[in-house]
């Protein structure tokens, strides 16, 4: 029976031998950029130093995990990177989902194509420019307080009110990455079945119907997939943006600060590499278990949308 199997497997991988190396160029970056680094987390657990390299260096045990409980930072920067990326995620499924639908629904070609353009440009526009083009709107000598001034009103500087930028960072997040995620959403809205919609129209169902009892019902296999990725990296937040955006504005750090952009200033005053693989290994591991909890809780309620 094994000769049997190992035979048939044989003379599949023989027949599909062009698929298969196609795969070859993919399975090697895999390999390369993804398993091969992985033997640089005894690092987390050493004091590393370059004269005797990652496996000569002296072992620490869990020192590099006691720098950021030492200083504090350890739940307030878990908390912030949590609740950032999960606004993220929801509104974005709101906004990508509710934009890829109306235009869906816009008759006028050139409007609608007009639209995607605007709602897609700000995916290509670096977060470098985006926080130059916020502080000369709202900075202290920003466009904003010129206005002001000139109808004779107080200087308002967003960049000195803490308790604002948890709503700031999420709109500039929606405005950024929308459009990228209503291309998604709209193909699958191209994908399904016109019939569906054309009997609903013959039974006289109006277009909210048609969006409520077809549209939403078949993008749900999607929106679990992206949310399940999303929530894969729920705990690493977008460096650029939130460094690019805050910088090292104290004020801010309390509300807007990450495990990411926490250990990136860490290391330019302490360039201890140990430090930085401790919060990256501490990063993986919450994102690994958040993922294979999301997913037991998915394949529990309907295993058909689960990743793996």
């Amino acid at each position: 029976m094994k000769q049997i199997k190992k035979k048939s497997l044989w003379l599949r991988f023989k027949r599909n031998r062009i698929l298969w190396l196609m795969l070859v160029p993919a399975m090697l970056y895999v390999l390369l950029f993804n398993y091969a680094p992985m033997g640089g987390i005894v690092i987390a657990f050493k004091r590393y130093n370059y004269t005797d390299g990652i496996f000569k260096s002296p072992w620490i045990g869990w020192e590099n995990f006691r720098y950021m409980i030492i200083a504090d930072k350890l739940w307030p920067l878990t908390r912030n990177t949590l609740a950032y990326n999960f606004a993220f995620i929801l509104f974005g499924v709101i906004f990508e989902v509710g934009s890829a639908i109306i235009f869906s629904e816009i008759g006028k070609k050139w409007f609608k194509k007009t639209a995607q353009t605007a709602t897609f440009l700000p995916y290509f526009i670096s977060w470098v420019v985006v926080s130059t083009v916020m502080l000369n709107i709202f900075g202290d000598n920003g466009v904003l307080n010129h206005i002001r001034s000139s109808m004779g009103l107080e200087p308002f500087n967003i960049y000195s009110q803490t308790g604002i930028w948890p709503v700031v960072m999420v709109i500039i997040r929606l405005w950024k990455q929308t459009g990228y995620g209503t291309v998604i959403y709209m193909a699958a809205i191209s994908g399904i079945s016109q019939e569906m919609f054309e009997a609903a129209e013959i039974d006289g169902a109006s277009i909210w119907q048609k969006i409520r009892c077809i549209t939403i019902p078949s993008l749900k296999p999607t929106i679990l997939i992206m949310v399940l990725l999303g929530v894969s990296q729920i705990f690493r937040g977008d460096f650029g943006m939130f460094y690019q955006l805050v910088k090292n504005n104290q004020l801010l750090l309390e509300s807007s600060d990450i495990i990411d952009t926490f250990v990136y200033r860490s290391l330019i005053t302490s360039p201890d590499i140990g430090m930085s693989a401790a919060a990256g290994l501490y990063q993986s591991v919450l994102c690994f278990v958040t993922i294979c909890t999301f997913n037991f809780i998915i394949k529990k309620v309907d295993p058909d949308y689960t990743l793996f």
